[in-house]
């Protein structure tokens, strides 16, 4: 079955309220793919961001991003009111996200929600035992309330996050010796101080839950099935490296003895120092990739279809020395290879629903082991038209399985991609495209069509091309911090016309939902 799709992350979305949310706004985007003909919205990974904003460096695989609840159903509720809500500054612009205002600002607003929370919770009980009995009544029920509703990984990145901001932000491997080991006196000892920092923390993730849990079975109702994201890597500065030390590559002081990133190469001559710590796996395997296993859990309970990022790094991985400057020194390592996911084939009883993220320099090995797996691989249209005219990216050397984008988040759009082609370049994609007389405005189109008409099973387009767009628009440029995951859609920027148009191009395609050429 030919399909298609479109990458936008949440928060591209338009809101009032400074970043995409889970507001009437992403219910009316599930709206509008269907009348597009789409049967896919890939929202990126949906784990909460610290420095540099990236969705890639959470403090937490198993957690979501709390800049995505839905003011608005906080107002509905009854937590918060109107006012309070239009008073706080998220920023000048509605085209990008002022990331500082949006956090010195959404906080305190769902601290707010969280007092009024909780006072709904204690009903008429009132405090007639005293205040310090009411006040742990009431934290003892929020942890409760946690507990039914919330796994135990994001437990534990609630307590981090409280930790986190008593020690004014820093991360945990710069906390004292005893908490930053896990003493376990001295961790029962924190679990009472910042009782109601954790339960504020649990009280955002509770409501995530809810509302993206709403909104997706809202899309699923609709047809479209949700693609989001597995990093490969967590974060350093996170809850999983701080409360799971033995999975990574860590020392008796549980500091990294070496951590990831790139070699060099002609796009960067001291290669690409990443810093996220390096699993185990020997540890993986000797317990049956018992985390992965419960990431793998989590994830597709947030999406429908898992896209498997830096899959390359499952054969093998780049290693370099902990403290490097740069990426210089390091060298590779074997991985788990294909027993990571017999693993988990064998626990999920079925073929996953995975897309394995196949970019970059693939040696024999990894292509053996993506076979292997049987998962769908990508192909990016941007990466196709090169001065050798003989790239595997190109659309007549696609099998059936693998997906298609023109581009990905990484990627420019596809006009300000064409616009940084060599002249010769330029040529033989509009030779190639069928579109030398083309307008350059309409290349974009002449591109998609290209990804549409593939034999790709699965076609995704991000929204910015659609729309024609240019360098602005990009979602993120790897390697560089202050520019990046800001763009945003405009209200009515994506109209009727355009929706018709997509679904037309499904259509011509095959890849229109429940079309007769399909069945």
């Amino acid at each position: 079955m030919r399909e298609c799709g479109i990458l936008l992350p949440v928060a591209s979305l338009p809101s009032p309220y400074g970043i995409g949310a889970f507001s009437k706004e992403a219910y009316e985007w599930a709206d509008a793919l269907k009348r597009a003909g789409q049967g896919y919205w890939q929202v990126l990974p949906f784990g909460p961001t610290g420095y540099g904003d990236s969705p890639y460096q959470s403090f937490s695989a198993f957690a979501g991003n709390p800049y995505f609840i839905d003011l608005e159903q906080l107002i509905a509720e009854g937590l918060l009111t109107k006012e309070e809500c239009d008073q706080a500054d998220f920023g000048p612009s509605r085209r990008y996200i002022s990331y500082d205002r949006i956090y010195y600002e959404r906080f305190p607003l769902l601290r707010k929600a969280y007092e009024r929370w909780k006072r709904n919770m204690a009903g008429d009980e009132g405090e007639e035992n005293g205040k310090a009995e009411y006040t742990d009544r009431i934290q003892a029920a929020v942890h409760r309330l946690s507990e039914e509703r919330l796994i135990r990984e994001t437990r534990e990145y609630c307590f981090y996050m409280a930790l986190k901001d008593h020690f004014q932000s820093k991360s945990w491997y710069l906390w004292e010796s005893d908490i930053r080991l896990r003493k376990p006196e001295t961790m029962e000892s924190y679990r009472r101080l910042l009782s109601d920092d954790i339960g504020f923390y649990e009280f955002q993730q509770i409501k995530f839950e809810e509302q993206w849990q709403a909104l997706k079975a809202y899309a699923n109702e609709k047809g479209i099935r949700i693609i989001g994201d597995i990093p490969i890597y967590v974060a350093f500065d996170g809850a999983d490296s701080w409360c799971h030390p033995e999975l990574f590559q860590f020392d008796e002081e549980n500091l990294p003895k070496a951590v990831a990133g790139c070699p060099p190469d002609a796009f960067a001559a001291t290669g690409q120092l990443w810093g996220n710590p390096l699993y185990d796996w020997g540890y993986h395997r000797e317990t049956g990739y018992e985390w992965w296993i419960r990431r793998m859990e989590y994830s597709l309970r947030m999406y429908d279809v898992v896209r498997v990022d830096h899959f390359r790094g499952f054969e093998s991985y780049y290693s370099i020395p902990y403290g490097d400057p740069t990426a210089e020194f390091g060298h590779w390592e074997k991985g788990p290879g294909i027993s990571l996911f017999e693993a988990l084939e064998r626990h999920f009883g079925a073929e996953l629903p995975v897309i394995a993220e196949d970019l970059g320099f693939l040696t024999q090995e990894v292509r053996t082991l993506l076979k292997a797996s049987g998962y769908p691989g990508m192909k990016v249209l941007e990466f196709a038209f090169d001065d050798t005219e003989a790239s595997g990216y190109l659309p007549h050397n696609y099998s059936e399985n693998c997906v298609v984008y023109t581009g990905t988040h990484d990627n420019d759009t596809l006009a300000g991609w064409f616009d940084s082609l060599s002249e010769k370049d330029q040529s033989f994609a509009r030779e190639y495209a069928g579109s030398l007389c083309v307008p350059q405005k309409e290349l974009p189109w002449q591109f998609i069509r290209l990804a549409l008409a593939s034999p790709a099973r699965l076609a995704v387009i991000p929204v910015q091309d659609y729309l024609g767009l240019g360098t602005e628009a990009r979602i993120n440029e790897p390697s560089t911090l202050g520019k990046n995951w800001k763009w945003r859609l405009l209200p009515g920027e994506v109209n009727e016309e355009l929706l018709e148009k997509c679904r037309r191009m499904a259509k011509i395609y095959g890849r229109l939902p429940c079309d007769p050429i399909q069945e």
